[in-house]
């Protein structure tokens, strides 16, 4: 199937993180077909009922070209021009599977061998998928991650450490506010401090940035509210340790701080001669910990449009991340670093 077909194709299929079942399917018989072709084994790793990672090799695999399956709501079928592919998952990462297959056909015909293909679930919430396969490696030496880096590698990227900010009051009627303690207004105290605590700064990763992303509480307009609670996502660019203590401590006394989730930032191997970046995002490479091998880190397309309404891939940098993740397999195959 054409690069460009394929990706359209990837991207009308609905997976929204968890609903992986039916790109999984669509891409098990695609791999299925390519490895009876070319002599290759395809399994599916287990993560959950109906949530499947695929993995695909020809030979011991070397390295391995792995990006996710799943996307951040909402769908929003593909469109064309003759310059850009339209639609969600485009460049996060529809478009990087496509091309991911597109470079795999190619080494399978020009019989070349000992690499593998890893798409895997929920990187867009937990990166549940990566944990798996970490604890189920497959012997690969390196792993060519996918994201939108604009077809450079990433030098690194930030991680993530992520709180629920959890404040409990006391129900009242709202005629008599002294009657009750808000718990709205204990959250917005503790939201205040939190905004300002200062936040590490790394040489090559840049600052660390902080998002209040989700705000729930209250049960009705006339109610002194008993319960407030709030999502906080910062992403780090160092050790965490300090930044921790600093912001459970600014929650209090109004609020308590549970910490939901962290990512270490990382950074990541270059190439001679491949242009290099730094990102702000956070992948799967710290959930796979090593185990699938040294990581890289590139992808056609851009982040700054990756979850919006306007997501899209430029045609060129699908036709050239071919022709890199082609070219990444056979150097670091060859052992070129």
């Amino acid at each position: 199937m054409h690069l460009f077909a394929l990706t359209r194709q990837l991207i009308d299929i609905e997976s929204i993180t968890p609903n992986e079942r039916e790109i999984g399917n669509f891409l098990f018989g695609y791999l299925s077909a390519m490895a009876e072709k070319h002599d290759g084994r395809i399994e599916r790793m287990s993560v959950e009922p109906g949530r499947d990672n695929l993995f695909a090799h020809f030979g011991d695999p070397i390295v391995t070209l792995s990006t996710h399956m799943d996307t951040v709501p909402p769908f929003i079928r593909s469109r064309q021009d003759d310059h850009t592919i339209w639609g969600r998952g485009a460049c996060d990462t529809k478009g990087i599977i496509a091309a991911m297959l597109c470079a795999a056909e190619t080494l399978l015909r020009a019989g070349r061998r000992n690499f593998g293909l890893l798409f895997v679930v929920g990187e867009e919430r937990n990166s549940a998928g990566a944990y798996v396969a970490a604890k189920n490696p497959r012997g690969s030496r390196f792993i060519v991650n996918g994201e939108p880096t604009g077809n450079k590698l990433a030098l690194g990227s930030k991680g993530a450490l992520r709180y629920r900010i959890v404040a409990r009051g006391r129900m009242a009627h709202s005629a008599y506010p002294e009657l009750g303690d808000s718990a709205i207004l204990r959250l917005l105290d503790s939201l205040h401090r939190i905004r300002h605590v200062p936040l590490p700064h790394d040489e090559l990763l840049g600052p660390s940035t902080l998002n209040i992303g989700l705000i729930q509480g209250g049960r009705a307009p006339n109610v002194i509210p008993d319960e407030a609670a709030a999502e906080v996502f910062i992403r780090v660019v160092g050790d965490v340790a300090d930044l921790r203590k600093t912001v459970e401590a600014a929650a209090q006394p109004d609020s308590v701080a549970e910490e939901v989730l962290f990512i270490p930032a990382v950074r990541l191997g270059s190439l001679p001669g491949m242009e290099t970046t730094v990102v702000a995002f956070t992948t799967d490479i710290p959930a796979f910990d090593g185990a699938w091998g040294t990581p890289f880190l590139i992808g056609p397309g851009t982040i700054h449009v990756a979850h919006t309404a306007d997501e899209q891939v430029p045609k060129s940098q699908l036709l050239e991340a071919v022709t890199l993740y082609r070219d990444m397999v056979i150097r670091l195959s060859n052992g070129a670093l």
